[in-house]
């Protein structure tokens, strides 16, 4: 998975030293096309590396477009008596119920949009109005079923792409992995997209910054506001870290199902909270495509979800909306 991240958040957990008695135990490096780091404390001083490398791969096998041979790929070719595993189906049930709940603004068989604006694995394509109307019409969530542990397409040119909220289910199944082995104290971050449980051994949050939404292929950005997370997962989707420009025209990588384009709104980024990473990263997404109005309408509705968007106003300066349950533990940061 080749995945970067929209919106990188930041881990100001990395380079805090002051811990009380117990020093914490921090593993990183690279997997999906991006970075994760992790840091727990354990007081039998266990190295899970190995064993989280394992995982992050046979996930890679699973639902990564940019492998082959994996599942999600398999299916995609339409080859047959494709067998799924538990990574696949859980990515597929999650997508299906964020698309139901967004009225389509989510939908994982954007796929071959995705590659023809030169977004995925695939060949980039010319943007032409034909091309795009063509390939819409085998875009849509009902034409590809799971029945059982195989996928039914009605359409044979049906593809899928999970990419939009994959990486924030592995950290998901990293944190289960840490549950498992009964740690109580972690931070997980892979690709920008975060879940924290419990508080540092010196009884401090975890703590994490939220970047400004300039257009910035590269670097970093300064942050817009901080984040203090307990037993809560955040993934932010943007419109400014991954975009192309062609003929004067930005598009970006986030696109509308229903158009066919990339999404044109004020909506510049959109933090989402939530128990799961899967559920804040997938539903981030469907968010950004809804659009600031339909987005509240949205989030009025499933009370589960909490966020903080940045949107920009008429005169172009940053405005937030945020939802009441995270005004306890966010604060903005001075310009």
């Amino acid at each position: 998975m080749r995945r970067i991240s929209c919106i990188i958040v930041y881990l100001l957990f990395f380079s805090d030293t002051t811990y009380s008695q117990q020093d914490p135990i921090k593993v990183f490096g690279e997997a999906q096309g991006t970075t994760y780091h992790i840091t727990y404390f354990d007081v039998q001083n266990r190295d899970f590396q190995p064993e989280i490398v394992q995982l992050l791969k046979d996930f890679d096998l699973s639902v990564s477009t940019y492998i082959p041979n994996s599942i999600i790929s398999r299916i995609n070719a339409n080859e047959k008596n494709v067998i799924v595993d538990k990574y696949f189906t859980a990515c597929f049930k999650k997508a299906k119920e964020v698309w139901k709940n967004t009225n389509g603004a989510f939908d994982p068989t954007v796929y071959p949009l995705v590659n023809a604006y030169g977004f995925g694995p695939g060949k980039k394509q010319k943007i032409e109005k034909s091309k795009i109307d063509s390939i819409l019409k085998f875009v849509g969530f009902q034409l590809i079923e799971l029945k059982g542990n195989k996928i039914v397409k009605k359409d044979p040119r049906v593809a899928l792409d999970f990419n939009a909220f994959a990486q924030g289910y592995s950290v998901d199944v990293v944190s289960d992995f840490l549950n498992s082995k009964g740690i109580t104290a972690y931070i997980v971050e892979i690709g920008g997209e975060v879940y924290a449980k419990g508080k540092k051994p010196n009884e401090k949050n975890w703590t994490i910054g939220i970047e400004k939404p300039i257009d910035n292929k590269e670097s970093e950005n300064p942050f817009k506001a901080m984040v203090k997370l307990e037993n809560l997962a955040i993934a932010t989707s943007g419109n400014y870290r991954r975009f192309i420009v062609e003929d004067g025209v930005k598009y970006a990588h986030h696109i509308d199902p229903k158009t066919g384009y990339p999404t044109k709104n004020n909506l510049l980024s959109a933090s989402i909270f939530a128990k799961e990473c899967i559920s804040s990263d997938a539903n981030a997404t469907g968010v950004l495509v809804l659009g600031l109005d339909k987005a509240k309408v949205f989030l009025k509705k499933h009370p589960e979800l909490q966020a903080y968007l940045i949107y920009s106003d008429e005169k172009g300066n940053y405005q937030v909306y945020e939802t009441s349950g995270i005004k306890a533990i966010i604060s903005e940061i001075g310009e």
